[in-house]
């Protein structure tokens, strides 16, 4: 009988540290306002060039398999919106899982929501388009990034077994692809 009662108080204990545990910093914008559940944002480049931004591109020989690239010397990129895991929450967190989505439509006419995907050309992990919005579990994991803090900002980052980066990978053609990375980009985010 003392033994269950000790469970039972251990459980207690437990239950009760794992809802007291605090709540992750909020991710803020360039004018350190928080970043908001469908708010439209461009991701600012922060790896020593300032002068490009994020697009969509097909790539590869299978027709509509857009990557998510990086162009310079180019306007600031398309606008993204991030939404968590519980769309409800109306502040995007450090170290919550997000789908991040570019707005608008692409000429492959599929969704514009980030997923990783190995790319066998490449022989790496890029961040493509074509994604699944919401719906958690084993069939949507690759949709999933997080936003981890950096010195000057914030990196996107893809958990599984262990977390990697997300930074650039250039193909035989120049062009530089969003991959999983040891070298991660790192970005601000502005409000539009």
């Amino acid at each position: 009988m003392n033994t269950i009662i000790l469970i039972i108080i251990s459980l207690s204990f437990i239950i009760l540290a794992a809802n007291s545990a605090p709540t992750p910093a909020s991710v803020l914008d360039i004018h350190g306002k928080h970043l908001r559940t469908g708010a439209e944002y461009i991701a600012r480049l922060l790896n020593g060039r300032s002068d490009g931004g994020l697009y969509v591109m097909e790539h590869g020989k299978k027709p509509c398999s857009p990557d998510v690239v990086a162009i310079y010397n180019q306007e600031e990129g398309l606008p993204l919106t991030f939404t968590p895991v519980n769309p409800k929450k109306g502040v995007i967190r450090l170290y919550t899982d997000v789908n991040i989505k570019f707005s608008g439509s692409n000429s492959c006419n599929v969704s514009n929501v980030w997923r990783l995907n190995y790319d066998i050309g490449m022989e790496q992990y890029v961040v493509m388009v074509g994604g699944v919005e919401g719906n958690p579990g084993p069939e949507t994991l690759m949709n999933w990034f997080n936003i981890e803090k950096t010195n000057d900002g914030y990196k996107l980052v893809f958990c599984n077994v262990r977390c990697m980066g997300v930074g650039i990978v250039q193909d035989k053609d120049g062009w530089q692809h969003l991959a999983l990375s040891n070298d991660p980009l790192s970005f601000a985010f502005a409000p539009i």
